[in-house]
């Protein structure tokens, strides 16, 4: 009688917890790996609309464009943010511009000439135009006085029927950075321009970025706008408001666009930035939330306190202003409006009615006080009838679709570097209020009181 042998189970998988152990593990790294090329966190799918890997200009090492970065930790394959197949994206950014009555009605706007750009309207002329309830109103806007660039230019300018990208570089402050990953469609549905004056020209000249004498300048992207020596105003970040707040009436034909301070790098396609953020978001605009600050009073403490505005007496004067007519600290009550203060380096926007009018009521604002942006933001947003649709989207977003820079260390040849408050001629109002707002026994007290948490009210 023969013996039966038993085929015996290899050791290895007599254990369950083993054999679990192992398919954890297998599985695991196939997701890793899933979610490193998956489509829902990379900004594009592999497709042949795949994004301009090549770099799109070179520079010289002389002009270190990429000098002074300030670092975030970043995944080249991670976003916190969704962005739709790129093809997609461009068919229905493309339709939608072709649809005009997407973006009525138009807002209208005064017309006429007066000493300053903006005309520099009395505080509550200029409050007075906050509720828009009739189409037939027109709306101070600037371009009360010439905006001095060139026929040709404008020509471009006012040739800009889709999205365009604005940036601009006074008293040589940044460099010229271009865009990165830039689809196959993009470079044509989408206008770059630059705003410049003379001061930044000359350094692209002596770095032989560009000739001299040319009627017309391009670097890379970007079209160069000269603007001339007659600016409308003397200080070099009012210059810089212009195109920033204005950028619906500089490109009249322009369905979307968005602003970049030239001291970002934009890293992700600018038709996947406004789809995302604006479209999909049924949005008038996007700005990225501050990463400090949440109410209007931080920030202007911080911009006295840091010296980013040097008139200190003017400041509290605006803050006493926006106080007694109704500004209070950001509370639940405000939401879906999520902070008071924005990060306003980045802002995307659909040339609609709304976006368009808290554009130019901000800009009036910034005319009468000063050029610091978030100091008003809240305000007119909070003011302005009809309501504003604001996508205020986290820091993290921010971070990843553009990589900031500080300012020129160096200014080229003998030009005395302009502070952001206009000069020097200020510096005694700096040095009298010590370089802090003076709000006692003020009209801000509830708010100081509210946004502190000591008012039960």
């Amino acid at each position: 009688m023969g013996k039966v042998t038993a085929t015996r189970t290899p050791l290895f998988f007599q254990s369950k917890l083993l054999c679990i152990s192992v398919l954890y593990l297998f599985t695991t790294l196939f997701l890793a790996f899933y979610r490193s090329v998956s489509p829902t966190t990379c900004l594009f799918r592999s497709s042949p609309s795949d994004p301009i890997q090549s770099p799109l200009f070179y520079y010289p090492s002389s002009y270190g464009e990429h000098k002074y970065a300030i670092t975030t930790h970043r995944h080249s394959c991670s976003s916190p943010v969704f962005f739709s197949d790129y093809g997609m994206v461009v068919g229905e950014i493309h339709n939608l511009c072709k649809n005009s009555s997407a973006f009525l009605p138009a807002l209208r706007y005064l017309h006429g000439k007066a000493d300053t750009f903006g005309g520099n309207f009395e505080t509550q002329k200029r409050f007075s135009y906050f509720n828009y309830s009739n189409d037939e109103i027109k709306v101070p806007c600037g371009f009360l006085k010439e905006f001095p660039v060139s026929d040709s230019d404008r020509i471009a300018m006012e040739s800009c029927n889709g999205v365009v990208v604005v940036s601009a570089i006074f008293n040589n402050h940044d460099k010229i950075r271009q865009p990165v990953g830039l689809g196959s469609q993009t470079l044509v549905d989408t206008c770059f321009f630059m705003f410049m004056d003379d001061i930044t020209l000359q350094g692209l000249y002596e770095h032989k970025l560009i000739p001299q004498n040319s009627p017309d300048y391009k670097v890379g992207v970007w079209r160069i706008v000269k603007v001339f020596s007659e600016k409308p105003y003397e200080n070099p970040a009012m210059n810089g408001v212009i195109p920033k707040y204005l950028v619906h009436r500089l490109f009249p034909n322009s369905k979307f666009s968005i602003w970049i301070d030239a001291k970002l790098q934009l890293m992700v396609d600018p038709l996947l930035l406004i789809h995302s953020l604006v479209v999909s978001k049924d949005a008038d605009m996007a700005i990225s939330k501050h990463p400090y600050y949440v109410h209007t009073m931080e920030e202007a403490m911080a911009t006295a306190r840091w010296k980013k505005w040097s008139d200190i007496d003017g400041l509290t004067q605006q803050m006493e202003t926006y106080c007694k007519n109704g500004l209070l600290p950001w509370t639940t009550d405000k939401l879906p409006y999520s902070t008071d203060v924005p990060d306003s380096a980045l802002i995307l926007r659909k040339h609609g009615l709304r976006s368009n009018l808290f554009s130019c009521l901000l800009f009036n604002e910034l005319e009468g006080f000063n050029p610091r942006d978030q100091l008003g933001f809240a305000f007119v947003r909070d003011k302005m009838n009809p309501k504003l649709k604001l996508n205020m989207f986290e820091v993290e977003v921010f971070e990843k679709i553009a990589v900031e820079y500080r300012h020129n260390l160096k200014k080229t040849g003998n030009v005395k570097a302009v502070s952001s408050g206009g000069g020097e001629s200020k510096k005694t109002k700096r040095e009298r209020s010590h370089g802090h707002l003076v709000l006692t026994d003020s009209s801000c007290q509830n708010y100081l009181l509210k946004m502190w948490g000591e008012s039960h009210s």
